[in-house]
């Protein structure tokens, strides 16, 4: 059988749009480009000196893995030189990465989670980077003074959006708004070839993911949506399986496959961020993008994710993401309690 590589994929979607131009392939192609570089130290991380903590703490509060830098590093460094970006946000820089004058710009928007998971690396376990792309309203096309409110576009308004996972394979997935399609490195040739073409949950979800080590600072819908997936009285007729990494990229990956629901609802365990822990506009926006494509939903209890409009750049949001059914179930609770 011949094998499809991700260029010649996004060269035969973009036949199909009459308004490409070929910046967005190029833009995939050097995002492709960075993922390669990324996976490659991530292979031997426990061979190169990136494992562990830089001693710093980054804008959200958290400690800053070694890995963590370097993949954001990577990144910044490769994405700017590309000729069709006018910005870049990542979940790592508190401001908006606006692109230097010495380079050639364009009108779309990488917003990156540079290695999510990656309090994970230590022990071998997937870690992915997750991205979602943008375009500048056509108003302030062409100009290179880039504003904060050019960035701050709801789920819907992305062009595109995906992430990679390194795992015992090295995987892309992704959507153009024409469904979701799965590609994996072959370290031979160096390409990502077509390996899961049109990605779609399953219809019945068996599978839930949460931390329940923080029920006691949930509220009482929050555990109750918990019990609904622990307990009989749900399609199943018995309890979900619980499975949870840690690692959002791999917890969705997963339950991609096999149906289910991923959760990080809010908790009262930190006061200084009541809405959560995950961020909108590079965690919770473009997986919630895929969901969508795959026939999947995403909330935050009761607002579609997607239709939320950030009002600032690290915003976080409670996630409830996975298969429609059980992701209806969660919002039925919600507005029960309501």
């Amino acid at each position: 059988m011949r094998q499809v590589t991700v260029t010649e994929h996004l060269l035969l979607h973009q036949t199909k749009s009459p308004a490409a131009t070929g910046q967005f392939t190029a833009l995939l192609y050097d995002l492709i480009l960075a993922a390669k570089i990324i996976s490659k130290s991530v292979n031997k991380a426990g061979l190169l000196d990136v494992l562990g903590g830089t001693g710093q703490v980054n804008v959200q509060g958290e400690h800053v893995q070694k890995l963590d830098e370097y993949a954001n590093r990577v990144l910044i460094h490769r994405m700017e030189r590309t000729g069709v970006l006018c910005a870049m946000a990542s979940e790592e820089n508190a401001d908006l990465i606006r692109v230097p004058e010495r380079f050639e710009t364009g009108d779309y928007i990488l917003i990156f989670d540079p290695l999510d998971g990656s309090s994970n690396i230590d022990v071998n376990i997937n870690v992915g980077t997750i991205f979602s792309i943008l375009k500048r309203k056509p108003g302030a096309s062409g100009s290179k003074d880039v504003t904060l409110g050019d960035v701050l576009q709801s789920g819907v308004e992305q062009v595109a959006a995906g992430y990679f996972l390194y795992g015992p394979s090295t995987m892309l997935v992704y959507s153009s708004g024409q469904g979701v399609h799965g590609f994996t490195l072959d370290p031979s040739v160096g390409e990502f070839l077509l390996s899961h073409p049109d990605i779609r949950y399953p219809e019945q979800g068996r599978i839930y993911s949460v931390n329940e080590s923080y029920w006691h600072y949930w509220d009482e819908p929050t555990r109750e949506v918990v019990n609904y997936f622990k307990g009989p009285d749900n399609p199943l007729g018995k309890p979900y399986s619980l499975r949870y990494v840690g690692s959002l990229v791999a917890d969705f990956h997963r339950n991609l496959f096999y149906g289910g629901i991923f959760m990080y609802p809010m908790d009262y365990r930190l006061p200084e961020k009541p809405q959560g822990k995950l961020r909108l506009m590079c965690e919770a926006s473009p997986l919630a993008f895929l969901a969508e494509q795959a026939g999947g939903r995403a909330t935050d209890g009761t607002k579609r994710i997607l239709d939320i409009v950030p009002g600032e750049l690290h915003q976080r949001v409670p996630l409830f993401i996975g298969s429609a059914g059980d992701v209806d179930a969660v919002e039925a609770i919600y507005r029960r309690h309501s």
